[in-house]
């Protein structure tokens, strides 16, 4: 007999996932892996961008291109669509073309100026250390690379922004003046970047060079997201197992959240696996709305994750205040002397009250807590400051910043 689960044996479980009807047909099509054959909406982007680089054709240096755009806004699938439509045509026609496609929130690759570039003299053959070769060597071996043969070479940097903040601005210095050393072959950029305010701390001179030509990627209404969904249900699923409905329900979630694409497959790929954990033969709307869920707390607690340490005491000091005060609201002075201990116990150093009150503003945006602004007449204002989240998943932020924290 099986391992029992409950009222089910593991045999059991396994058998009913083989025996139901099956709801994927090919789930790898709603993951970010995947690009599709049609990007429906971004018909304007694409012809533009393909426009831009046309030239490369000819072996004409296309002018560096920056994408900005929410994420989810299909900059990086608009890219990858052309650049394969522009590969194809250059094989058909014997022109040397060569395409390199960073993504510079990879751990490893892009996180010091060393990995970069030998990361790009990798992509054109040579052999580097990981470690332990002088910067300008590592500069060397990729110059000559490029250069041994008349080409056009388009690099790609996803998320550039994250580059620059890891690096600073002198590689990208570095980068777009590597045209005036080469004698054959000539580089392009394409930067694609979240942050529309990114080019603001760049050095003028990089910002120049860099940005010759700018495509923006407006948010995705609910009406286009829904076109989306369904171009790319056709051949997610089986026939039959999920409705116009659902569909729709998946758009307008994720158009409540900036037109969000990638939010928007995503809740449709985890309701069809909720649908088939339930055994159930269809995906319901019902489905949708557990999938909205839990990405809302997997959100929530990437989030949480990724903030500096002082924004976590802050956090942290917020919870605490909640749970002490069973779940009443907090002025910006209670949950300032809070912190104010926090960082003693830490051996931290106490932001100044006023960039603890910008870091309030931050949780807030991120939707982690509320702080309604409150007049106190003659006496100022202050803020009266709440936590968001369900209860389920204030406990598991509080749990997290425990270990974070090592309280």
């Amino acid at each position: 007999m099986g391992e029992v689960i409950g009222q089910k044996s593991l045999e059991d479980i396994f058998n009913d996932f083989l025996e139901n009807k099956r709801i994927f047909l090919n789930k790898s099509a709603l993951t970010q892996k995947y690009t599709p054959d049609n990007l429906p909406h971004r018909e304007d982007e694409i012809r533009q961008l393909a426009t831009m680089l046309a030239p490369s054709l000819r072996l004409e240096k296309p002018s560096n291109i920056l994408l900005f755009g929410k994420s989810g806004t299909g900059k990086t699938l608009t890219v990858k669509h052309v650049l394969d439509m522009l590969k194809k045509k250059a094989e058909e026609h014997n022109i040397s073309l060569k395409f390199v496609y960073i993504n510079c929130k990879m751990k490893k690759v892009a996180d010091t100026e060393y990995r970069l570039i030998a990361q790009l003299a990798r992509e054109f053959g040579k052999d580097v250390p990981t470690t332990g070769l002088p910067t300008d060597d590592i500069y060397t071996m990729f110059y000559q690379a490029i250069d041994s043969e008349k080409q056009i070479v388009v690099l790609v940097l996803d998320e550039i922004d994250h580059l620059v903040a890891k690096v600073g601005d002198e590689i990208m210095y570095n980068l777009t003046r590597i045209n005036s050393l080469l004698k054959n072959a000539e580089v392009t950029f394409i930067g694609i970047s979240n942050d529309l305010t990114f080019t603001e701390r760049l050095d003028a001179r990089v910002k120049s060079s860099l940005g010759e030509e700018e495509l923006i990627f407006s948010p995705y209404d609910a009406l286009q997201l829904k076109d989306i969904l369904l171009d790319r249900a056709k051949c997610s699923f089986y026939e039959g197992v999920i409705g116009e409905s659902v569909i729709a329900r998946c758009a307008a979630y994720a158009a409540r959240e900036h037109g969000d694409a990638r939010r928007a497959l995503d809740l449709l790929r985890i309701s069809g696996e909720i649908a088939e954990r339930e055994a159930s033969s269809n995906i319901l709307e019902a489905h949708v709305d557990k999938a909205d869920e839990r990405i809302e707390k997997d959100r929530i607690i990437e989030a949480v994750n990724k903030q500096p340490k002082q924004s976590q005491v802050l956090l942290y000091s917020v919870i605490s205040h909640f749970y002490d005060n069973k779940g009443e609201s907090a002025s910006t002075g209670d949950i300032f002397s809070i912190y104010s201990r926090l960082c003693g116990d830490l051996g931290l150093k106490p932001l100044t009250q006023r960039r603890i009150s910008d870091l309030i503003s931050e949780l807030d945006m991120l939707g982690i807590i509320h702080a309604k602004v409150i007049s106190q007449g003659r006496y100022g204002r202050t803020r009266e400051i709440s936590v968001l989240l369900a209860s389920d998943t204030i406990n598991r932020v509080w749990l997290l910043l425990k270990n974070d924290l090592g309280l």
